[in-house]
C-alpha cells in the first residue's frame, strides 16, 4: 500500500472522503468521466458525481458463475430469476432461455455503472455534452447509456486485478439478454452476449505515461471477453474474438458506455498525478509572473480552481487567447472579420493571424494529467489548460462519438478538437515595468 501521509495528500479531494471506510482504506483505483473538469456543473451529489474511487468493500460482494439451467417455458425462466439469487438469463426464443446463476465469490468485489438510480448501481452516470458545462447541465431527450451498463469485479488481495464486463445486474439480480440481442454460444459450451449499445474499451499502449500511444478500441462481452467492434455500434453481429487480449483494467483504459466515456486510474497511477495543491501552485506561479495583455498593458490572471470549476462568469482579468498564433491577451472588442460568429474570425493585433479568440480556463481534474508539467498549452477549440505532454497525449486519443464516429476531445469538457490543429502553445508577455 502507498504510504498513509502520501496517499492522504494524493487523494484529499472531498468528494472522495465520505466513501473510504475508515478500517479498510484499500483502494483499488478511480473512475473518472471525461468531460468534466473536476466537478459536475451543478456539483457532485451522492452516486451523481464526475469520479468514483473504488475501495474494498468490508465485505465481499462478488459472484461468479455456478448452475446453467437451459428451460424451455417463460414460467420456468421466471422460477430460476425469483430465486434470489444473481442471474444472467440469455433468451434464445420464446420457449428456450439458457439461465446461468451465480453464487457469492469471496474473493472479488463488484461496483455497478450505469444510468439507473436504483439501488444495485454505486455509480449514476448519465449523457455527457460536449461543452455544455455553462451553468445548468442540458437535458438529454434520449439517452443511449444503458440503465445497468456495466459491472467492474476487483480481486481483494494484492495486486487488486480490476476487470470489467459488458452488462449489470438489476434490482432483482437478473441480467437480461432478450431475443434481439447478440448473443451466443461459445466452443467451451458457455453462453455470452453484447449489450444494446455495447461497452468499449481501449487500453492504451505503454500506461497513462506521456510516451504512451492510443491502443484499439475492443468490445467487452456479457461473461468479459474481447471482441472487434460490431461494424455499427448496435449491430446484431458480434465482431471477431480477440483471443491474445484481456478484460483487465490498466492505469489510463477508457471505458466507452455511447454516451460517456470513463477513464480508470489505479491507486498506483493516481499517486503520480498532480495533487489540486500542485495544480493551485502552478496557477499562483503563472499569475505571480504578472502576464501582461500586450496590447491594454493590464495585468492578467487566471481565476482560482473554485472560481474555474464554478464557470459563472468571466473575470476583468481573465486571460483570452488567439489560438491560431498562442497570443495571450485581455478581453477586447476590436479586430472582429465576422459579424455573425464574433469570436471565431479574430485578428491577433501582435501577428496579424486569423482565428479564434477564447478565454482560457485551467484544467482542474488531476487525473487527466499525464505529468505535473506546467500549465503552457490549450486545447483547441476550447480553450483548456494544462500541460504540454497532457495536451499532446488527449489530442491523439480518438473517442467514440455516436454510433460510429471517432474523434479526438478535450478531457476536461468534452468539445472535439480541431481537426488542423488539437491545440496551441501560449505565448504570454511579462511585466513591461
Amino acid at each position: 500500500m502507498l504510504h498513509s501521509e502520501a496517499s492522504s495528500l494524493m487523494f484529499s479531494s472531498s468528494q472522495e472522503e465520505h466513501c473510504a471506510p475508515s478500517k479498510d482504506p484499500v483502494k483499488y483505483g478511480e473512475l473518472v468521466v471525461l468531460g468534466y473538469n473536476g466537478s459536475l456543473p451543478n456539483g457532485d451529489r451522492g452516486r451523481r458525481k464526475s469520479r468514483f474511487a473504488l475501495y474494498r468493500r468490508t465485505k465481499a460482494n462478488g459472484v461468479k458463475p455456478s448452475t446453467v439451467h437451459i428451460l424451455n417455458t417463460p414460467q420456468a425462466s421466471k422460477a430460476v430469476n425469483c430465486k434470489g439469487q444473481h442471474s444472467i438469463s440469455y433468451t434464445l426464443s420464446r420457449n428456450h432461455t439458457v439461465v446461468v446463476e451465480y453464487c457469492h465469490d469471496k474473493d472479488t468485489d463488484m461496483f455497478q455503472i450505469g444510468r439507473s438510480t436504483e439501488s444495485p448501481i454505486d455509480f449514476v452516470v448519465t449523457d455527457t455534452v460536449a461543452g455544455g458545462q455553462e451553468g445548468e447541465e442540458t437535458p438529454i431527450t434520449q439517452s443511449t447509456i444503458s440503465r445497468f451498463a456495466c459491472r467492474v469485479v476487483c480481486e481483494r488481495i494484492p495486486p487488486f486485478t480490476a476487470r470489467i464486463y459488458a452488462a449489470g445486474f438489476d434490482s432483482s439480480k437478473n441480467i437480461f439478454l432478450g431475443e434481439k440481442a447478440a448473443k451466443w454460444k461459445n466452443p467451451d459450451g458457455h453462453m455470452d452476449g453484447l449489450t444494446t449499445n455495447g461497452v468499449l474499451v481501449m487500453h492504451p499502449k505503454g500506461g497513462f505515461t506521456e510516451e504512451s500511444k492510443p491502443g484499439v478500441w475492443r468490445e467487452i462481452s456479457v461473461c468479459g471477453d474481447v471482441y472487434t467492434l460490431r461494424e455499427t455500434r448496435s449491430a446484431q453481429t458480434p465482431g471477431k474474438l480477440v483471443e491474445h487480449e484481456s478484460n483487465i483494467l490498466q492505469d489510463g483504459s477508457l471505458v466507452d458506455l455511447c454516451g460517456a466515456t470513463l477513464l480508470w486510474r489505479t491507486a498506483e497511477g493516481l499517486f503520480h498525478t498532480p495533487t489540486q495543491k500542485h495544480l493551485e501552485a502552478l496557477r499562483q506561479e503563472i499569475n505571480a509572473g504578472r502576464p501582461q495583455c500586450p496590447v491594454g498593458l493590464n495585468t492578467l490572471a487566471f481565476p482560482s480552481m473554485q472560481r474555474t470549476r464554478a464557470l459563472s462568469s468571466l473575470e476583468d482579468k481573465q486571460p483570452w487567447v488567439y489560438l491560431a498564433c498562442g497570443h495571450v491577451h485581455g478581453h477586447h472588442n476590436w479586430g472582429h472579420r465576422s459579424e455573425q460568429e464574433p469570436n471565431t474570425q479574430r485578428e491577433c493585433p501582435m501577428c496579424r493571424v486569423v482565428g479564434p479568440y477564447v478565454p482560457l480556463w485551467l484544467g482542474c481534474e488531476p487525473a487527466f494529467y499525464v505529468d505535473t508539467g506546467a500549465p503552457t498549452h490549450a486545447f483547441v477549440p476550447c480553450g483548456h489548460v494544462c500541460s504540454e505532454k497532457s495536451v499532446k497525449y488527449w489530442a491523439e486519443i480518438p473517442l467514440p462519438h455516436g454510433t460510429h464516429a471517432f474523434h479526438a476531445a478535450c478531457p476536461f469538457c468534452a468539445t472535439q478538437l480541431s481537426l488542423t490543429q488539437g491545440f496551441s502553445k501560449l505565448i504570454f508577455q511579462g511585466p513591461v515595468d
